[in-house]
């Protein structure tokens, strides 16, 4: 169901053959799945499949967080290992982003009490700032800006605004898609622009997604090399892209996994 709704929120509207073949499922268990998630109001079921319900949940956040947890867990943990104590961290919005605000939140160096917070994270996602700031050790920075209703992201004038009288010493920026020749990109184009800024305004700028997005080229782009000098993602990468994001000039750092995941 997980995946379901992450397909959902991709495409808008999915047919039951077109979704079971996606997902490697039969039609049968579509159909229940699609029914179950109507109940919930999460979809609205059509003749021939679904599309996404008038109550728009945030698919991308809330539903995805089971669709490659391990490779997301594994590249947060080598995130975390690139930020020193006291440093400013940029975050974009998304499921790794939000991984990795987790695991700096528990890096037990950094979870320890003091007078002072032991590192500041500059967020444009709702969903991430909401559970930084329970953290006392984290001292966070939200921008403003206008709520995108399926990602909890803040775009528009107010977050360029923000981010523009700031400076970042690491930013970790997530993609839908990461291609050789055409870089990071998004499905929406204010939130290209935001993630963009965002790694401008930083020291190091580092793209974070896993292996599943590598060839993907979705509608926004946010940059390549000329933006971002590193490449952050798991082992699942085919060996030929490595060497064509190597090429181009972007290091790409693998994450290790974890054999407890």
């Amino acid at each position: 169901m997980n995946a379901l709704l992450e397909l959902l929120g991709e495409r808008g509207s999915v047919e039951v053959e077109e979704a079971a073949t996606a997902l490697e499922v039969s039609a049968a268990t579509m159909r229940r799945d699609m029914d179950a998630l109507a109940e919930q109001q999460l979809l609205t079921r059509t003749r021939g499949g679904a599309v996404l319900s008038a109550v728009t949940y945030d698919l991308p956040i809330r539903y995805k967080r089971g669709h490659h947890t391990g490779a997301k867990q594994s590249l947060a943990r080598a995130a975390a290992a690139m930020v020193e104590r006291g440093s400013v961290v940029g975050l974009s919005g998304g499921t790794t982003t939000t991984e990795i605000a987790r695991a700096l939140t528990t890096r037990p160096d950094l979870a320890e009490p003091g007078p002072q917070p032991q590192l500041t994270i500059v967020t444009n996602a709702l969903n991430i700032a909401y559970e930084l700031a329970v953290r006392p050790q984290v001292k966070t920075v939200l921008t403003g800006g206008v709520a995108h209703s399926r990602t909890f992201e803040l775009t528009g004038p107010y977050s360029e605004l923000v981010l523009g009288e700031i400076t970042v010493d690491i930013a970790f920026i997530g993609a839908n898609g990461m291609d050789p020749e055409e870089g990071a990109t998004v499905h929406d184009e204010s939130e290209g622009r935001i993630n963009g800024l965002m790694a401008q305004r930083a020291e190091r700028a580092v793209v974070v997604t896993d292996s599943s997005k590598v060839g993907v080229r979705c509608f926004a782009r946010i940059g390549g090399p000329e933006l971002f000098d590193t490449f952050l993602t798991d082992s699942g990468i085919p060996d030929a892209a490595r060497r064509r994001f190597e090429e181009r000039g972007l290091t790409t750092v693998l994450a290790e996994p974890d054999p407890d995941d």
